[in-house]
């Protein structure tokens, strides 16, 4: 009988994603098969805490986080490649090896490369895309250049930081009413699940929305609105990416926002989307040419406008750590294309042991 695979799934995290997180962790954990798995369920706090509970396998992840009574930590040190317990004196009590970590952590400090440093630090496999994907898919400036880069189209955006905010606030509504026709969308750039994110029709709603964005991230992005189909892509694969069906979503709320992705279902998920093969084909072949822009591995989804005046296909932005509640495109994209709910996991797994292993192949010293 072939050993279980010891399986830590980190969710929680100091994020404005983290209810979000929980919500896919609980999914993921009911979807590992206790025959070929050893779950290890790994809480974060929102103050960055790692903590885990008695019976944790047992409990959901908001009872983990509830009922939490040990200290955990994970040391960047390739020789261990374990969770350490730990009393409250924060002397090491124990620990528990694992084999691959299943990262659950949406937005910041864990979508953004920063774990996947740890993980790579302590030579631990995991689910996923590496730091550098991570971050740039995280980072919405550096992902739409890097997409530009690879000839893909985009949605016509601008820049700036909170502290050229606050030296030069006139100057930049200026420029955005000089660059852009109302409506626009406001954004922070390294935050996902429509966190922080307004769409402005007037002029004296940019302040306040600007304001709002920038207190979720130093970066703000304002973007063209456009009149536009959303539809959404999975990419799923390594060195070979392959692109699932598409999905079209009509949103229940004036854009797909928070919670229409994750608290009401007044959103319609149209699966596969009403397409023709050659609108397909193309939304597969730009999704795969953006996994690679940002040298993604293992899982993303890819979001598209389809302007409905002109049918121009603009790519929107990519999510390396997608959605995997009940009800997230990522999953039921999948299922669509022939790979169920539990099957995905397993091949994630899988596909986060190869990287592993094509990583371990490169000499680290001379």
């Amino acid at each position: 009988m072939n050993k279980k695979l010891r399986v830590a799934v980190v969710f929680g995290g100091r994020s404005g994603e983290h209810e979000v997180s929980l919500i896919s962790a609980a999914s993921i954990i009911q979807a590992l098969d206790p025959e070929k798995y050893h779950v290890i369920p790994v809480a974060i706090t929102k103050e960055g805490r790692w903590l885990t509970a008695k019976n944790a396998a047992r409990l959901s992840p908001q009872q983990i986080l509830q009922q939490a009574d040990q200290t955990i930590a994970l040391l960047a040190d390739p020789t261990h490649r374990a969770l350490l317990r730990l009393d409250d004196k924060m002397q090491v009590i124990g620990q528990q090896k694992i084999d691959v970590v299943f990262p659950v952590l949406h937005g910041t400090y864990g979508e953004d490369g920063t774990i996947q440093g740890l993980l790579e630090m302590a030579d631990i496999p995991y689910v996923g895309c590496g730091v550098l994907a991570s971050a740039a898919g995280m980072d919405k400036d550096v992902m739409k250049r890097l997409f530009r880069a690879a000839g893909l189209p985009i949605v016509r955006y601008l820049m700036f930081t909170r502290i050229a905010w606050e030296q030069a606030q006139n100057k930049l509504c200026r420029q955005v009413f000089k660059d852009f026709k109302l409506p626009v969308f406001v954004k922070p750039a390294n935050l996902g699940s429509s966190v922080g994110v307004t769409k402005v029709k007037t002029r004296s709603g940019l302040i306040e929305a600007v304001n709002r964005a920038a207190q979720y991230d130093r970066k703000i992005l304002v973007e063209e609105a456009i009149e536009a189909r959303e539809v959404e892509v999975s990419v799923l694969g390594n060195e070979q990416p392959m692109a699932s069906v598409p999905g079209e979503i009509i949103p229940g709320a004036e854009f797909y926002d928070y919670d229409d992705k994750y608290k009401s279902d007044a959103a319609q998920l149209i699966i596969p989307a009403k397409l023709s093969r050659l609108q397909t084909k193309t939304l597969q072949q730009y999704a795969i040419r953006a996994f690679q822009a940002i040298d993604g591995s293992g899982m993303a989804r890819v979001d598209f406008f389809i302007e409905k005046t002109t049918g121009r296909i603009l790519v929107n932005e990519i999510n390396t750590i997608p959605g995997f509640t009940s009800i997230s495109m990522y999953p039921k994209l999948w299922a669509a294309s022939g790979i169920p709910y539990c099957d995905l996991v397993d091949r994630l797994i899988q596909l986060a042991l190869e990287r592993h292993r094509e990583k371990s192949r490169s000499r680290t010293s001379r």
